[in-house]
């Protein structure tokens, strides 16, 4: 499958408004424009143990613009930024390039379906495991039991690391967001993830340029991915925490 796709391939039509963006500030925090909602959403597991849901948690108070995220780790205020970048040992450094996903993506082809995946995004996660490993799933299925898990593992994955192609259409499947921010926690492995943005919303780095607009974006919030804007992962062996309550597993709260 060509690599060479245009960047609306690779995003949901869901686009945000413009008024929606996200400005990476120069050795400080995110400073996100417009408002969009803001909540927490927690990785939760299926019967065997494996990442399968997500749980709505707390919802933010979000209506100051911008108003701002940490991205250093180390603020006492999370998700948003109290100051404590100034004094805090990191690396503020943006090292991504600007470029499409698809560049650099291996592809996993299949009768029925095809994966692309760039293992440089990846947020750990770890939907790509529950019902079969995605990457020997692409490869085989060929029933519709067989691909809606497919769907499922790919679409689940926050960074887009992972995008499912109906081979019959040439197309990716992403899953229909508003537009919206969550704050990923992680308790399977007692961790706090990324910062997932959804719904097309514009990153503008600290010098002026554009990521590429995508669907399904993790920024890094522990302060420690060597991809920054975006999360690598790092955060799970770091074994970082943001000390946020979490709502209880079985408290009825919506899920996705």
């Amino acid at each position: 499958m060509d690599s060479d796709k245009t960047q609306k391939d690779t995003k949901e039509t869901n686009k945000a408004p413009e008024t929606y963006y996200i400005k990476v500030l120069p050795d400080g925090p995110y400073a996100v424009y417009g408002n969009p909602p803001l909540d927490q959403q927690v990785i939760r597991p299926n019967e065997e143990g494996n990442s399968w849901l997500y749980q709505k948690g707390k919802q933010f108070e979000a209506t100051h613009s911008p108003y701002h995220l940490c991205r250093c780790g180390a603020s006492k205020k999370n998700p948003f930024c109290d100051g404590s970048h100034v004094n805090a040992e990191w690396d503020p450094q943006e090292t991504a390039p600007f470029v499409n996903i698809l560049d650099g993506s291996k592809w996993y082809d299949g009768e029925e379906v095809s994966l692309s995946d760039n293992e440089k995004y990846c947020a750990y996660a770890r939907f790509c495991d529950p019902y079969g490993r995605v990457w020997k799933i692409a490869e085989t299925a060929s029933t519709d039991k067989d691909k809606e898990i497919f769907y499922h593992e790919t679409g689940h994955c926050p960074a887009g690391r992972l995008i499912g192609w109906d081979k019959n259409r040439e197309n990716p499947f992403e899953p229909e967001f508003t537009p919206s921010i969550s704050i990923l926690e992680d308790p399977q492995i007692k961790v706090s993830g990324p910062i997932w943005v959804k719904g097309c919303i514009k990153i503008e780095s600290a010098d002026g340029k554009y990521y590429e607009l995508r669907n399904r974006v993790t920024l890094c919030r522990c302060g420690q991915s060597s991809n920054k804007p975006f999360c690598d992962g790092t955060h799970a062996s770091f074994k970082w925490n943001d000390d946020l309550p979490l709502p209880d597993a079985d408290d009825g709260s919506e899920t996705w």
